[in-house]
C-alpha cells in the first residue's frame, strides 16, 4: 500500500478519454489527457446515445444538459428501401424512458463531445501531443510525443482510437480487415429540404446490399444527419474526413424511396470513409497500460454502439481503479478486461452481421446494461 498520489495518463481526448477522466475525477482520481489535436473543435456528425450510454452521461452529471438540446425520437423505424414498408417500428420517447429510466437521444457528436469536455478541467488536457511511442518498466510508463516532449506516468489508459499507437506497442502492428464497404455521412441544415416532409424523424432504410440511416440531431429539428453503408471495394481510406462525391452517392441510392432521395438531394456535401473491422484482441492490457474503446474493440457502425461501449468502458474502468486499483494497476486492468470483454465481443459480432433492429427485436440486452452497477469479477 502506498500513499503516493498516482499519476495516470490518458491518450486521446475523444469521447472515451474525456469520459474516463470525468469518471475518475468523480472517484477522486485525477488524470492528465494527451490529445494530438491542437484545440477542441466541433467535429463529426450524428451519434445515437441509447439508454446504456445515457446512464453513463447522467452518472457523470451531464445527462440533462444533453437532453435539453438533443433530439428525442418517438420511435425508431426500419423500412424497405423502395416501397417504404415498415419492417420494425420500435417505440422510443416516453416508452423508452419508462422502460429504462433514461431517454434515447440523437445528437451531433460534436455537441456530445463539448458536454464531456466541459466535465473535465481544460488545464488537465495537453493539446498538440501526438504520441510517437510507448515504453514501460515494472513501475512506470513513458510516452514519447512527436513534439519532442517525453512524459512518465504510473499508468496509461489508451483511448486513442482505431489507429492506436499504444495497441501497436502492446501487440505489434495489426492490419485491419477492409469490409469492402464504404460509408458516406454528413449533417446539414434541415432548411435545405425546402419544406419537404419526411415520413420519419428517425429511420433506417434497408436495401438488398446497402442501407441509409436518417435522423434529426437537435431538439429544434433544424439539423439532419444521414450515414450509409454500401459496397465499394476500391476505396480503402479509413478516415472520417475524406470528401465524397455527392452525385456518386445519389446515384448509388437512386432506386430508394423518395424520402431518401430528398435528403440526398438536399445535402450540399458529404464525407466518406472505408469501413474496416478487427477481431477481438487476445488481451487489452500489459503491465501498467490498458486499452479502452475503439483502441481495443472497434466496431462496425451498424448498432450505433461504438461510442456507447467506450462510455461503458469508462465507468467500469474507473470502478476497477477506485476499488484499490491504483495500488496494483496490472490487476485492476485485468479485472477491467474480464468485466468488459464478453460484452464488447458480443456487440462486435452482432454489429458485424448488420441485422440489429431490422425486424422486431428485443434490445434489452444492449439498452438495460448499467455500467455503474454491473457486477465486477
Amino acid at each position: 500500500m502506498t500513499n503516493k498520489t498516482p499519476s495516470i495518463a490518458i491518450l486521446g481526448a475523444g469521447i472515451g478519454g474525456l469520459a474516463v477522466s470525468a469518471c475518475l475525477r468523480k472517484a477522486g482520481i485525477e488524470t492528465t489527457i494527451y490529445e494530438q489535436a491542437p484545440a477542441f473543435a466541433r467535429i463529426g456528425s450524428g451519434i445515437q446515445m441509447s439508454p446504456n450510454a445515457m446512464r453513463v452521461l447522467y452518472g457523470i452529471g451531464i445527462g440533462d444538459q444533453i437532453r435539453a438540446t438533443a433530439f428525442e425520437p418517438p420511435h425508431w423505424r426500419n423500412r424497405d428501401h423502395d416501397t417504404g414498408a415498415l419492417t420494425n417500428d420500435h417505440p422510443l420517447g416516453p416508452a423508452a424512458y419508462d422502460r429504462y429510466g433514461v431517454p434515447y437521444l440523437l445528437m451531433h457528436r460534436g455537441d456530445l463531445h463539448a458536454k464531456l469536455h466541459g466535465a473535465v478541467p481544460d488545464e488537465t488536457i495537453r493539446y498538440g501531443h501526438k504520441v510517437a511511442g510507448v515504453e514501460q518498466t515494472d513501475s512506470s510508463v513513458t510516452l514519447r510525443f512527436e513534439n519532442g516532449e517525453t512524459v512518465t506516468a504510473d499508468a496509461l489508459i489508451a483511448s486513442d482510437g482505431v489507429h492506436s499507437i499504444a495497441r501497436e506497442s502492446l501487440l505489434g502492428v495489426e492490419d485491419a480487415r477492409f469490409t469492402g464497404r464504404l460509408a458516406y455521412r454528413t449533417a446539414f441544415p434541415a432548411s435545405l429540404l425546402n419544406g419537404y416532409e419526411l415520413m420519419d424523424d428517425s429511420a433506417k432504410w434497408w436495401g438488398p446490399d446497402r442501407h441509409i440511416v436518417i435522423y434529426y440531431v437537435t431538439a429544434a429539428r433544424d439539423e439532419i444527419y444521414f450515414t450509409t453503408s454500401q459496397p465499394e471495394p476500391d476505396f480503402q481510406v479509413e478516415s472520417w474526413s475524406a470528401t465524397g462525391d455527392v452525385n456518386e452517392l445519389r446515384a448509388a441510392f437512386a432506386d430508394f424511396h423518395p424520402d431518401v432521395r430528398a435528403v440526398l438531394g438536399a445535402c450540399p456535401s458529404v464525407n466518406k470513409w472505408a469501413i474496416f473491422e478487427r477481431d477481438p484482441l487476445p488481451t487489452w492490457n500489459s503491465g501498467n497500460v490498458t486499452l479502452m474503446g475503439d483502441a481495443c474493440h472497434p466496431m462496425t457502425p451498424y448498432m450505433a454502439q461504438g461510442a456507447a461501449n467506450a462510455l461503458e468502458d469508462s465507468v467500469v474502468l474507473s470502478r476497477c481503479l477506485a476499488d484499490g486499483g491504483t495500488d496494483d494497476f496490472p490487476a485492476a486492468f485485468k479485472r477491467f478486461e474480464a468485466a468488459r470483454k464478453p460484452r464488447t465481443s458480443k456487440v462486435q459480432a452482432t454489429s458485424h452481421r448488420n441485422e440489429f433492429m431490422r425486424e422486431k427485436t428485443d434490445p434489452d440486452w444492449v439498452y438495460s446494461y448499467d455500467a455503474w452497477t454491473v457486477e465486477l469479477p
